[in-house]
């Protein structure tokens, strides 16, 4: 192999790290052409886990080599720290990786809640993952401008109360998720018709530990009218410990009513339909 041809694969070994994924177009960016990822997959520099996507070989057994099985958390990885896509994990999923999993079932949930405001990347859908990848709009719920702004983190203080990162296995780059003041606001979107009343009502029982300082900047930039509410009436109903750090004044929770439940009964306070009972989902 020739001087040039072995830099290339250095470099290739150096920022692609064992496991994490590229698609043809960022191999393309960085110089590594059709012909030549060709030649690294048949000498097994590279593994071809779809058309148009690469990653770099990791030890597996012969029933996943054959099966080229993907883990979700090296796609998001890949998406945040190698190709620069705005996506996070939140939600549900984001609660579920920071310990509040026996709070919402029995078992880590079979779909991957991102937050973004980036395309979907077309490849993802062609990699065989046991989990299936659930895209959000993040700016549904926030300012656009914050999502993934972690360069700016330490100025600004919704960006600080947004995001954690999490090590993941053997890489050196972390998983970016959604700090659980703000995945329990992305969950609360997804009540009653992705999650029921009684499911949130379990975990907002598990709470009693987020930052006030970071639900208030949070709570002040959401744009949702419904999701303050709800977030406010499970807060009164549960009463945790951090809850008369709060400055209701600056959280605007509109105007009117909102239906949640059709058959509830309507809270006045919060001008919402609520379940008449929370022993059971509804």
């Amino acid at each position: 192999m020739g001087t040039r041809n072995q830099d290339k694969l250095n470099w290739l070994q150096r920022s692609l790290p064992e496991g994490l994924i590229a698609d043809a177009t960022w191999l393309e960016e960085n110089g590594y052409s059709g012909a030549l990822r060709k030649k690294y997959v048949a000498h097994g520099w590279l593994d071809r886990v779809a058309r148009g996507v690469y990653r770099r070989p990791v030890p597996q057994l012969p029933q996943q080599q054959a099966e080229k099985r993907v883990p979700w958390e090296s796609v998001i990885i890949s998406l945040q720290a190698l190709l620069k896509a705005n996506f996070v994990v939140g939600g549900r999923t984001a609660l579920e990786l920071q310990g509040f999993a026996h709070y919402l079932s029995s078992a880590p949930h079979p779909e991957v809640h991102l937050y973004g405001t980036n395309k979907r990347p077309g490849w993802v859908v062609k990699l065989n993952i046991k989990s299936r990848f659930v895209f959000h709009n993040a700016k549904r719920l926030f300012p656009n401008d914050v999502v993934m702004d972690v360069e700016n983190e330490e100025n600004d203080p919704l960006v600080r109360s947004s995001y954690v990162r999490q090590t993941q296995g053997k890489w050196d780059w972390p998983l970016v998720l959604s700090s659980p003041e703000r995945a329990i606001l992305e969950l609360f979107d997804e009540v009653p018709e992705r999650e029921t009343f009684h499911q949130a009502d379990m975990l907002f029982d598990g709470l009693r530990n987020l930052s006030p300082r970071k639900l208030q900047p949070l709570l002040q930039a959401c744009r949702s009218v419904k999701v303050k509410r709800l977030f406010l009436w499970f807060a009164d109903r549960h009463q945790p410990p951090w809850l008369k750090a709060l400055d209701r004044s600056g959280i605007d929770l509109g105007k009117g009513k909102r239906m949640l439940v059709k058959g509830g009964k309507l809270d006045l306070k919060f001008n919402i339909t609520v379940p008449e009972s929370l022993d059971g989902d509804r």
